[in-house]
């Protein structure tokens, strides 16, 4: 079993101590030992031990990515000034037609930018299904599989087209019975609960203004027969509460409640506009957040009450949410986003780095059940491992948590995925990072020349 031995880096546990010039241990896929001071010795044989000297960097539990469309890689730039309905209206004419080849390419390349700042674990809620178009949900997996980083896919879904009073249109949508068994056949071929998994899959219904009630509870009985989590998006904008109360007499934490889809088993992404009951409600559900502040930005949506949800207790996690939501971010750059939004609202001590920092780690692991097993750096857990370099100019900041969260992200020295490098001296290495980008590449043009029949 080889070993890898990380030695005087600034460990960040998370969970824990802090270690100026510590050390982690790695054997095999799992933390072994972490601690202050040199490495203990070791009696493995030459070529059995990699040693990776830590001098001038950060060393921190990988991140999770609690909230992302991979897909919206291919469709950047688009409906730069539109609200979020304006920005979908305008979007699901082109997504419409996208095929396999384009969400493999554009999952390539969204997994490798995730991975160069930091992602060990990301999720992806995939919602759109064209039909004839081939496998999108198989082209994604195998693409995270290439990347080599930690996936958790959920089938996502839309039933509720315009003419039922929904905001997708009719051509977008899919009928109840094709989601749920399509939905059902994906967690029976891909889902995988065991320990260290690298692949799970939840279920996950778009949202409450593009589905209808019966596919929302027909979704929650399906994953809890599964044994599989739930996801949705929720408040994310003020038209969304509008429409919600308009069309189910609730706001839309209440409506969620009212037909079982709160609960330690669900996260979901946004959760912008919350009222003081629906913030205790999801702390007393132990309901997960996923915190997207650049898209929420970007689309004009508002700013998440993190500070009072982390206050209440509940689960936060980061996510950078699709791609064209919020262009090229990095899920790092999240940290100060987060902090600097929250600060903006509610003052500078609202959130605080180390706080940032749980969150975009160990809030991400709670939210997606894995918090004994990812988000932390301890003996035990799965060895998903960032080193940020934290020397060089950034050498001013006396603190280096306060470096990585507050400036911008900085270079990744190495990446391990279950003890697996991932990226090494800032470069993506289990794909060629040059063919990662040029992937990416593809799938915008193909998928632009695709949409031009309805662009």
């Amino acid at each position: 079993m080889r070993r890898v031995v990380i030695e005087n880096a600034h460990v960040a546990t998370v969970s824990g101590d802090e270690y100026p010039g510590g050390h982690i241990v790695v054997e095999g896929d799992r933390i072994t030992a972490v601690g202050p001071g040199p490495a203990p010795s070791t009696d493995a044989g030459p070529g059995e031990v990699e040693r990776v000297d830590g001098t001038g960097c950060l060393a921190t539990p990988g991140l999770v990515n609690s909230h992302h469309h991979l897909y919206q890689w291919a469709s950047q730039g688009m409906a730069v000034d539109g609200t979020l309905f304006e920005w979908l209206t305008t979007l699901y004419k082109p997504w419409s037609k996208m095929d396999a080849e384009v969400v493999a390419g554009a999952v390539t390349a969204g997994l490798g930018w995730l991975a160069k700042s930091g992602c060990t674990t990301s999720t992806d809620h995939h919602y759109l299904f064209p039909k004839g178009r081939g496998d999108l949900f198989a082209a994604e997996i195998e693409a995270a599989r290439e990347i080599g980083v930690r996936f958790h896919p959920c089938r996502g879904s839309m039933d509720r087209g315009e003419s039922q009073g929904g905001l997708p249109p009719d051509e977008v949508v899919e009928d109840l019975d094709t989601i749920l068994a399509e939905t059902e056949a994906a967690i029976d071929r891909y889902h995988d609960p065991s320990p260290g998994s690298l692949l799970r899959v939840a279920v996950a219904p778009c949202s409450p203004f593009s589905v209808t009630r019966e596919l929302l509870v027909e979704s929650a009985r399906l994953a809890r027969d599964k044994g599989v989590r739930l996801h949705t998006h929720l408040a994310e904008t003020l038209d969304e509460e509008e429409h919600t109360r308009e069309q189910f007499g609730m706001t839309p934490a209440e409506y969620m409640d009212s037909i079982g889809w709160l609960g330690p088993d669900v996260w979901l992404a946004h959760c912008v506009h919350l009222h003081d009951t629906d913030v205790k409600r999801l702390a007393e559900t132990s309901t997960g957040t996923a915190h997207c502040p650049s898209s929420n930005a970007r689309l004009g949506a508002g700013i998440a009450r993190v500070s009072h949800l982390l206050e209440a207790g509940a689960a936060v996690g980061l996510g950078v949410d699709g791609a064209a939501s919020a262009e090229l971010v990095p899920l790092a750059g999240e940290l100060r986003q987060a902090i600097y939004m929250q600060r903006a609202r509610y003052g500078p001590t609202a959130l605080n780095a180390r706080q940032a920092l749980e969150m975009a780690t160990l809030g991400g692991a709670r939210c997606l059940g894995r918090e004994d097993e990812i988000g932390a750096l301890a003996p035990g857990r799965l060895a998903d491992i960032a080193l940020w370099r934290v020397d060089g100019f950034r050498a001013a900041v006396d603190d280096p948590v306060v470096a990585l969260a507050f400036g911008p992200t900085p270079p990744l020295e190495r990446l391990l995925v279950g003890g697996r490098t991932v990226v090494d001296g800032d470069t993506l290495v289990t794909v060629p990072q040059d063919e990662a980008a040029r992937r990416g590449a593809d799938a915008q043009r193909r998928l632009m020349r695709l949409a031009e029949e309805v662009l």
